[in-house]
């Protein structure tokens, strides 16, 4: 026996906890904040800004709170702690911690892998649209901010909005009191950024400076996370924590506007009748598991870099209560400008309000072509997108590495040689898959790839993950926190993963597929058949392998199907071994034989 196996034996026999599952060292995070970093980063998203303030004040204002944070205690915490619990103990990706978990659903790891790096593809292209807004930002004068453009209509464009005349549309703002609702600065179809055509069927050409500014998106993402987590790690730092004195800079500004009150309002006046309706309560629910990134394998994956004692429970109320805290800081300030708006304007507020791009990329910017120090302010807001947004990236991407290392690292680096050269094939697919959203008619295929992706794939995905990891047993769970915390989890949490969180989800799962409706692209605009076809496409490419894995497993289990269905929903995962780790110069002693 050579000296590189003795030591490897000695390791086994004096500590069988190092490592549970794999065969060499996995790196870890630098530091503990560098996860919380890190997770907090990729859970506070595009969608704190744009979808959570819009979603507050349609469902009900103050009163949407209620029901947001009883899925937030229910539902975001309890799986956000599973999710941290699987990935820490197995040290694997979703892929292979799911199937060690449950092997009945090892396609459920699979399927999350596919969702995130689907996702991936086109929230890049969100990078692109702020990459463009941040170049134009420094510009003599804001390119939006009057009518003196090749891309404005003429007679159908003025620099406000003169008393009430719903006949006129500024430079940028997405006026909804008119039928034709093309904001001439982001959705022109003569000269800016998307050049939209007339529907999905007109695809149109590629845009060439947003093909060179998506080149530059994946190019940023890429030397973020080509050294793994030691290099995310450092980059969290500020991409993590910039957002915030931004967003709390314009807090202050926004809140001292004229007509910031009456927008504040108009985002938290209670309307206690909504709480009657299922549908806010499936809002609530389906806010929480996009935003804290549930289901998605990204927090597994980021969990399994963990130390093997890492206190995951704090870290889990930390993640989830500053995702939550950071949603509606956001609310009010894009309710305090959208008021500010609506008083220069003498509009009502809830014909400016929107969600989605058309908030970031034409109503507020047309804030601040109106505010002191536009030349400052503008930059800023765009960077703290790009930070938002990149955090996100990072997270989504890295579940594509993490299951190419685990599932065929020595394969494919005897291909690719190095990691960095595996990250960087990653980023290229990733860059031409992304590419059709950047034609003319890229808009179209943006929101269709968002409707089955982010939420029809999504939805379904959220149901069967959960009972994955519960259908393994809470018991099994609990002696794998007591093993890393020292001390099992408390009857809330138990309660939780075995009945209240999975009921929750499936009466969402149930009530979004009563109330589903297709996929459709502002008001008015409706997608022919075959696009429909192409989006259900798109959510079976993900959803697909979850009952192919489990009929694989029944199928190669020996035994009755009695005792295959048992055999498949019995973990693989070890419970029995202790919980210290081995010292570090043990660690350096393995790694250097």
């Amino acid at each position: 026996m050579n000296e590189r196996m003795k030591l490897w034996v000695g390791l086994l026999v004096l500590n069988p906890a190092f490592p549970p599952f794999i065969s060499e060292p996995r790196e870890t995070w630098g530091r503990r904040l560098e996860f919380v970093l890190a997770s907090i980063g990729y859970a506070v998203g595009l969608g704190n800004v744009w979808r959570f303030p819009y979603l507050c004040y349609r469902s009900g204002g103050g009163a949407f709170l209620i029901p947001y944070l009883i899925m937030l205690f229910l539902c975001g915490i309890p799986l956000l702690f599973m999710e941290f619990t699987v990935g820490q103990y197995t040290r694997l990706g979703p892929v292979h911690s799911l199937a060690k978990i449950c092997p009945l659903f090892k396609g459920v790891g699979l399927a999350t892998v596919v969702i995130s790096y689907v996702l991936c593809t086109y929230y890049n292209v969100l990078m692109t649209w702020a990459l463009y807004y941040l170049l134009h930002s420094f510009s003599p004068s804001l390119p939006w901010q009057s009518c003196n453009n090749t891309w404005n209509a003429v007679g159908n464009c003025s620099t406000g909005f003169p008393g009430n005349a719903t006949h006129l549309k500024s430079a940028n703002l997405l006026c909804c009191v008119i039928v034709l609702c093309k904001c001439f600065f982001f959705y022109s179809s003569s000269h800016k950024v998307l050049e939209m055509t007339t529907g999905i069927e007109h695809a149109g050409g590629i845009r060439w400076e947003l093909f060179g500014l998506l080149v530059l998106a994946w190019a940023i993402v890429y030397f973020c996370i080509f050294k793994g987590v030691k290099s995310t790690g450092k980059v969290v730092y500020f991409t993590a924590t910039f957002p915030y004195f931004i967003l709390f800079a314009l807090l202050i500004n926004n809140v001292q506007l004229p007509g910031a009150k009456d927008g504040i309002l108009f985002f938290l006046m209670p309307n206690w009748s909504k709480l009657l309706e299922v549908q806010v309560w499936v809002n609530a629910a389906a806010q929480i598991f996009n935003s804290i990134g549930i289901s998605f394998g990204s927090m597994i994956s980021m969990a399994s870099y963990n130390k093997f004692n890492n206190n995951i429970l704090r870290d889990t109320y930390i993640v989830s209560l500053a995702n939550s805290a950071t949603s509606i800081v956001a609310g009010f300030v894009i309710f305090s400008a959208i008021g500010y708006m609506a008083h220069i304007h003498n509009l009502p507020v809830d014909d400016i309000a929107t969600d989605g791009p058309g908030l970031v990329f034409v109503v507020y910017p047309e804030v601040f072509s109106t505010m002191p120090v536009s030349q400052l302010w503008a930059p800023l807001f765009f960077i703290m997108l790009l930070c938002l947004g990149l955090d996100s990236q990072f997270a989504m991407v890295e579940v594509a590495v993490t299951f190419i290392v685990d599932g065929f690292g020595k394969k494919v680096l005897g291909v690719f040689k190095r990691k960095e050269l595996i990250v960087l094939a990653v980023c290229s697919v990733g860059f031409l898959l992304g590419i059709p959203h950047i034609t003319s008619g890229g808009i179209y295929v943006f929101q269709l790839m968002d409707h089955y992706t982010a939420v029809v794939s999504l939805i379904y995905e959220g149901f069967i993950s959960p009972r994955s990891c519960s259908l393994a047993g809470v018991r099994r769970l609990s002696v794998m926190l007591e093993k890393m915390l020292g001390k099992k989890p408390n009857l809330f949490f138990r309660v939780c993963w075995q009945f209240l969180s999975p009921m929750l989800v499936l009466v969402i799962l149930i009530s979004s597929i009563v109330q589903y409706t297709p996929a459709r692209y502002g008001k008015f605009y409706t997608y022919p058949l075959w696009a429909e076809v192409v989006g259900w496409f798109i959510s079976l490419v993900s959803i697909i392998w979850i009952p192919l894995g489990a009929l694989h497993e029944l199928w190669t289990t020996e035994g009755s199907l009695l005792q295959r269905l048992k055999k498949s929903i019995t973990p693989t995962v070890d419970l029995e071994f202790v919980s210290e780790k081995p010292s570090g110069e043990s660690i350096a002693l393995f790694a250097a034989a």
